[in-house]
């Protein structure tokens, strides 16, 4: 039997598609119209584990997951980036001129904005997943109606691309976290991490954030990722997430040592190896 894989959003989404990737096959998944039904789907065993979309080089970071990661206590054993090419797909025969309305995920619809300024007669409404949108025109038979999705979602759902490749960014990628429940001890192979993802309150004296820093800088650790959060119920008090990536384990070893008279409520998210980035 195959693991199930919690993804947000449904067959011939961009999620499918990067747990395609990041398992190296097909996958058993578990579709979710949102990111709050994703999380709670894998703490309450509904699914082994869970691809999630973390942030993208166009729209930036998408901040509640951040926030669920530490919530629900999950653990990230892995990554993958995925280049997204946003497609206008509409009913065979249907021409931009025909096209009314776009239907698709706010995301997709922030990518492609540009695009949509020369159609000014286009309304673009926000939906739940850009798949999704692209079955329902099928399912409906839906006439000048459009949908903002991957190239498998128009083969799946028999449409037409209208217009390939519209996102505005062509250098357009989404990075994808691998989530499991921390108590389950998958039998996933894992090589010797080389990066790793942090959370952590500093003390509230000054220059404490750069001392953390600095001691993470002379340890080696190249700082990728660093943001903040509110912490509820401690008005004006921020956790901090920290990408790292290192060469030496041993060396991210001792810099978790040497940072921990400094650090609040220091929750490790994850140690994995880097995703690969092809341009």
């Amino acid at each position: 039997m195959k693991d199930r894989i919690a993804i947000q959003g449904f067959q011939g989404s961009f999620h499918e598609i990067a747990a395609f990737k990041f398992f190296n096959k097909a996958v058993d998944t578990y579709e979710c119209d949102t990111f709050q039904k994703l999380f709670d789907g894998i703490a309450k065993k509904k699914a082994r584990y869970a691809i999630c979309a973390i942030e993208n080089t166009v729209a930036g970071s998408i901040l509640p997951n951040y926030a669920r990661l530490r919530e629900y206590d999950l653990e990230i054993f892995g990554e993958v980036y995925l280049r997204i090419e946003m497609n206008l797909m509409a009913l065979k025969g249907q021409t931009i001129n025909d096209i009314e309305e776009v239907h698709s995920h706010p995301m997709a619809i922030l990518q492609c904005t540009e695009y949509f300024r020369k159609y000014p007669h286009i309304q673009l409404v926000e939906s739940n997943d850009t798949a999704l949108s692209a079955q329902e025109i099928k399912e409906h038979h839906i006439k000048g109606r459009g949908a903002l999705g991957s190239q498998r979602a128009a083969e799946l759902f028999g449409l037409d691309i209208v217009a390939p490749s519209i996102e505005t960014n062509k250098r357009n990628f989404t990075r994808f976290l691998a989530l499991k429940r921390r108590e389950d001890n998958a039998p996933i192979e894992i090589d010797i991490p080389n990066k790793a993802s942090l959370s952590f309150r500093s003390q509230h004296q000054p220059g404490s954030l750069a001392k953390i820093l600095t001691i993470m800088g002379n340890h080696g650790m190249n700082l990728t990722k660093i943001m903040s959060l509110p912490v509820l119920g401690m008005e004006w008090v921020y956790f901090f997430y920290c990408d790292l990536e290192f060469d030496s384990y041993d060396a991210y070893q001792h810099m978790k040592t040497a940072i921990a008279d400094l650090v609040i409520d220091l929750a490790i998210l994850g140690e994995y190896k880097q995703g690969e980035k092809v341009l």
